[in-house]
């Protein structure tokens, strides 16, 4: 069966459950938006991250690289709810660096997958670890669950932070502190 032909359908399902009528105007096409929405939300299910970090090139640059505050959007594995935030990312070349959209773009593949917090700053850590073969990463992702925010502990304004250091960031304090500076902006 046609993936958005499923999804459709259990929207239906979903909307008869709960008691509504989803051929009323206002719900008669939730579930082909639904549809479309999930096939883009989960895209990363078919596309690697090494694809986008494979356009790497030799420069010689041996000093950290910090992107900082790239925003991200993923969807919760246990509720399929969003959580969303800001991503920074250090490595440190050995000479190899890739385009700096190449880096936030493994993030989206990552983060369009039913995801956890902790897998998806793991994940894109080991992506560049295994692309680049550099010196070191580090990964922090601050982000919001709307599964907090809504059901359960409903605590709005708690951010997860996550972290995850490779290499030189795990082996050398100084080097993690130079990158924690980096990214709060001192």
């Amino acid at each position: 069966m046609n993936p958005e032909r499923q999804i459709r359908e259990a929207v239906t399902t979903i909307l008869e459950a709960i008691g509504e009528n989803p051929q009323r105007d206002g719900l008669r096409d939730t579930p082909a938006r639904v549809a479309e929405l999930y096939r883009e939300r989960f895209s990363g299910l078919h596309q690697d991250p090494q694809d986008a970090l494979a356009s790497g090139f030799e420069e010689g640059h041996q000093e950290m690289v910090v992107l900082r505050d790239i925003p991200f959007y993923s969807m919760c594995e246990h509720h399929l709810l969003p959580f969303f935030g800001t991503a920074h990312i250090g490595y440190i070349p050995r000479g190899r660096i890739v385009g700096l959209s190449n880096v936030a773009q493994a993030l989206d593949i990552l983060a369009r997958r039913p995801q956890l917090q902790e897998r998806l700053t793991t994940q894109m850590a080991d992506a560049l670890m295994n692309a680049l073969k550099p010196e070191g990463v580090a990964v922090v992702l601050d982000a919001e669950h709307l599964c907090m925010l809504m059901r359960g502990a409903k605590r709005p304004g708690s951010n997860i932070v996550t972290s995850a250091v490779r290499g030189a960031f795990r082996s050398r304090p100084s080097t993690r502190a130079e990158f924690l500076s980096l990214i709060h902006g001192r």
